[in-house]
């Protein structure tokens, strides 16, 4: 591929997600009912784009079965960013906060790439990833969710139950959904956790290493008593 992780265009993507979710929160605190347009503004946005997403590659004949089908830890992670753009539903903001800024961010950082950039495909990617980062950032530096006690336990939950199910899809059909039967080809954190299937059981420990690091800006604001 013609792209060159952490060359300029790459951090200048990579600068632009904070940024963007910063200007968002300035934005809010200057316009009365900005925080619910905002909110829809963005799920919307990250609708619109799935969608023209998935109508492209079937123009392309690539919806064929099993492959490029929503199993990827991202889509899910999408999927649940929207739901909580739309509904402000806290549980599915645990699930999506966790997704977004350890495994959507992790995609950015390491994007496994199919097609030169820039095309419709890798800017799509990053519109995408970006977006869902963006989002999170976004609903947490506003005030308006933050994982809740316990969240670590949900997300954890939610991701091996997911992994099983995805594992089960693989095995039968011969997919590679969420990497759990190779490794990526582009370079990527799985490369420094070991073979298969070794890199799967240290991946364990890095989500829950993460998930620790991102709730602890939250840990003592929780665990005070309510007055």
């Amino acid at each position: 591929m013609n792209f060159t992780i952490f060359s300029p265009i790459h951090l200048a993507i990579l600068t632009t997600v904070p940024a963007l979710a910063a200007a968002l929160v300035a934005i809010e605190r200057r316009v009365s009912s900005g925080c619910k347009r905002i909110r829809i503004g963005l799920a919307m946005v990250l609708l619109l784009n799935s969608i023209v997403w998935y109508g492209y590659l079937a123009v392309r004949g690539l919806l064929i079965f099993p492959a490029n089908l929503p199993l990827e830890l991202c889509d899910v992670t999408l999927l649940l960013m929207i739901l909580a753009l739309l509904t402000h539903r806290t549980t599915i903001f645990d699930l999506a906060y966790y997704g977004a800024l350890a495994g959507t961010s992790m995609a950015l950082i390491t994007p496994d790439l199919w097609e030169p950039f820039p095309s419709l495909a890798t800017v799509q990617f990053f519109v995408t990833h970006g977006l869902v980062v963006t989002s999170a950032l976004y609903l947490v530096w506003s005030g308006q969710a933050r994982p809740r006690p316990r969240s670590i336990w949900r997300a954890m939950l939610g991701l091996n139950l997911f992994a099983a199910i995805t594992g089960a899809f693989n095995f039968t059909f011969k997919t590679n959904y969420l990497y759990l039967r190779a490794k990526p080809e582009n370079p990527s954190l799985l490369d420094s956790l070991g073979p298969w299937p070794w890199y799967i059981v240290a991946s364990e420990g890095v989500a829950l290493g993460l998930f620790i690091l991102l709730y602890l800006p939250f840990w003592w604001r929780n665990s005070k008593p309510r007055q």
